[in-house]
């Protein structure tokens, strides 16, 4: 009779709970027919998309592997056709490749640093709401993004500031990016709550403290995609050095892929089979440099990809 009395009441609430439970399940939703045929769509679209991306790569890997008899008659598709690695002996074995790639390396680290440390300090000020004259500075800054001096007014610019044929003329000039300073701003003021500064008002920390110890930490998604914007923008420079630069000690890994290509097509003589032979291997080469000059790149991007998707998608709502 007391065990019947001491349980009852526990084994109903236990009920009770399930019936709460099974109430509160939600209802499974069902896909009707036309959603999908939608996402039937949507992942056909996707692969098509995928492939369009994808083969080209593939097929360009492939090429670098094999022999430029048969890139040159078009026999690569998607595998090595007489698997050699000539195209990159005849890349890597020249003297100018650790140039480039020493150059390259030097433009992108202190370019990626320079960069965005300056859109730092453009974009946290104009975040700032009390900032006086902050529309018009906006406005300056999207100026800049829509309109542009031109080629010579550039050049003329960066000749009297005596930067031709040194680094800075391959730093200095692509320093700041209006589209990443605009990214950043938009960032800094949806993600930094005006609470959080006043509160380090009341503690006593300055401006630059702020930013220093509580903004930059809690930027590190933004940081990340800026520094992975900037940091291909100057691997890639090709441009600027062909117009800048004339020593070739100063040349970044692009030019100098372009001057073994250029040397190994100018090469040939006057020997039809030897003629035939550098222009089979000049073809290779090309997927080879393709190869050389993308995989620094795709080495970096697996470490801020985490952070890339999330730097832009905050950043890319305006207003």
């Amino acid at each position: 009779m007391f065990l019947e009395t001491a349980t009852r009441p526990d084994f109903g609430a236990e009920a009770e709970t399930k019936r709460r439970k099974t109430r509160q399940r939600p209802t499974p939703i069902h896909d009707t027919g036309v959603d999908r045929v939608f996402m039937a769509g949507v992942y056909i679209l996707l692969t098509t998309f995928l492939l369009l991306v994808l083969v080209p790569l593939i097929n360009i890997l492939a090429s670098s592997f094999s022999s430029p008899a048969a890139v040159s008659s078009g026999q690569v598709f998607l595998w090595p056709v007489d698997f050699t690695l000539r195209g990159y002996e005849a890349v890597l074995g020249n003297s100018d490749i650790l140039t480039g790639f020493r150059n390259s390396f030097f433009y992108v680290v202190a370019g990626t640093l320079i960069s965005l440390a300056l859109t730092v300090m453009i974009a946290y000020p104009l975040s700032r709401s009390e900032l006086v004259g902050r529309r018009a500075l906006i406005g300056g800054v999207l100026f800049t993004m829509l309109f542009s001096g031109g080629l010579i007014p550039t050049y003329l610019v960066v000749q009297s500031l005596g930067m031709l044929n040194t680094p800075w003329a391959m730093i200095i000039p692509a320093a700041i990016g209006a589209w990443q300073v605009l990214i950043a701003m938009t960032f800094f003021r949806s993600s930094i709550p005006a609470e959080l500064y006043e509160a380090a008002q009341l503690d006593g920390s300055s401006d630059l403290r702020f930013l220093w110890s509580v903004v930059l930490p809690l930027s590190k998604p933004l940081l990340a995609v800026i520094a992975l914007m900037y940091g291909i923008g100057q691997w890639n420079q090709y441009f600027s050095a062909l117009i800048y630069l004339r020593s070739e000690d100063l040349y970044p890994l692009q030019l100098v892929l372009r001057n073994i290509l250029v040397l190994n097509n100018n090469a040939g003589g006057t020997d039809l089979a030897n003629q035939l032979e550098r222009q089979q291997l000049a073809d290779l080469m090309k997927f080879s440099l393709i190869v050389v000059s993308t995989v620094p790149v795709m080495l970096v991007y697996p470490f801020v990809a985490r952070h890339f998707t999330k730097g832009v998608m905050i950043g890319s709502v305006k207003g």
